[in-house]
């Protein structure tokens, strides 16, 4: 007994060597190829917001190259009006506001001292510094531009028009993604392939168009109050607000804290403390009711999870890294389940009632119907449109 036990403790150690070892050369890879991944991983995104619209199109009889060409000039169209209308507000007043809050964490910092917490001096200067100097340095690089340099501005450029071709092309021959996969790999192993691909897909669309109307939500609901209040930079931290909606957990922590310091510097404790209420109701509708009802279960990532790849991927590859880290992170949890499905039919077993929610509404786009479960014919059900 004692020796089967070890033996299984050690066969589990060794696995979870593996799996540590294979993500680590995983992500010495991604980071070598970051330049050519990262706009390919950004036009997929990009593509699971256009897909729809340009699909209607092409339904419509609209040929697939103009109805490709007509959403992203639309797209780009709207993006630089956003731009022309909000960035230039955003760096003329992001000085004031790391002023502003590098003021209230210092108004904490004595009201830690005082009674009746009575902290030493010693025990938050090192941190409450660390922060002062991150704000001042952000604030002065994004006065000064994010993106100076020759050497910058060229790789910005080349990554922008390398992501607008991949676009175009993705929406203009996405459809013949899985026919050229199927020829190519070839039977059983393509439709393997293109289930999961599905499955990923549909899996990043319900992300990103999720997390742009809960976002969108959180900043409008928190912008009005913060106007009701007469918060100064309101418009700054509503845009704060909607792009730190797109990094679960870290976005919309650091973005309320920003705008509750910002509040107490300016207003005093009782707006501070109204805007936090604000923010912790608005918080509450998004996570009891906005996820659940658009989101369902398609992600089903538990928030350790997420904060630990918002974590890493920020940690590893910036702030770009910290946005894609959860799709990362589903799309690798579509890619689990999957094998697990594959290895429980092949072993006789039935895959947990929990789970099968789950799959089907990762694996069914919204306008079709789920495979029905319980037909028998598992093959079918797998590679399933």
């Amino acid at each position: 007994m004692v020796r089967e036990g070890l033996r299984e403790s050690a066969i589990v150690a060794l696995q979870s060597v593996l799996v540590v070892a294979a993500v680590w050369v995983l992500l010495w890879v991604v980071g070598k190829l970051w330049v050519v991944l990262l706009p390919v991983l950004l036009a997929i995104i990009v593509c699971t917001v256009l897909w729809p619209p340009v699909g209607w199109l092409r339904r419509k009889g609209v040929p697939p190259a103009a109805a490709a060409l007509l959403m992203m000039v639309i797209a780009i169209g709207v993006v630089a009006a956003v731009i022309a209308l909000i960035v230039p507000s955003v760096v003329r007043q992001a000085p004031e506001l790391a002023a502003r809050a590098t003021d209230g964490l210092r108004r904490l910092q004595d009201w830690a001292q005082g009674p009746p917490l009575n902290i030493r001096d010693e025990q938050i200067d090192n941190a409450v510094h660390a922060i002062v100097d991150k704000l001042q340095s952000s604030s002065a690089t994004i006065a000064s531009g994010v993106f100076s340099g020759v050497g910058t501005a060229t790789s910005l450029l080349v990554t922008l028009f390398t992501l607008i071709v991949l676009v175009f092309f993705f929406l203009k021959d996405g459809p013949k993604f899985t026919p050229w996969i199927d020829r190519t790999v070839g039977h059983p192993s393509a439709t393997h392939i293109s289930e999961v691909l599905r499955r990923m897909w549909s899996t990043l669309g319900g992300f990103i168009r999720t997390q742009a109307i809960v976002s969108l939500v959180d900043a409008t609901f928190i912008g009005i109050g913060l106007f009701i209040l007469q918060v100064p930079l309101a418009g700054v931290l509503m845009v704060i607000t909607f792009m730190g909606g797109f990094i679960p957990i870290v976005g919309a922590f650091v973005a309320g804290a920003l705008a509750v310091l910002i509040a107490l510097v300016s207003n005093g404790l009782t707006t501070a403390l109204i805007v936090l209420a604000i923010i912790i109701g608005v918080q509450q509708l998004e996570g009891n009711v906005l996820q659940p009802w658009l989101q369902a279960k398609s992600m089903n990532l538990h928030a350790v999870i997420v904060l630990l790849a918002v974590t890493l991927g920020g940690s590893i590859f910036g702030i770009t890294g910290a946005f894609l880290a959860v799709p990362a992170a589903a799309t690798f949890t579509v890619v689990l389940r999957y094998l697990n499905e594959q290895i429980a039919k092949r072993a006789g077993e039935t895959i947990p009632p929990e789970g099968a929610p789950v799959t089907e509404n990762v694996g069914v786009p919204d306008d079709k119907e789920p495979p029905d479960a319980g037909d028998g014919d598992d093959n079918d059900a797998d590679a399933s449109p």
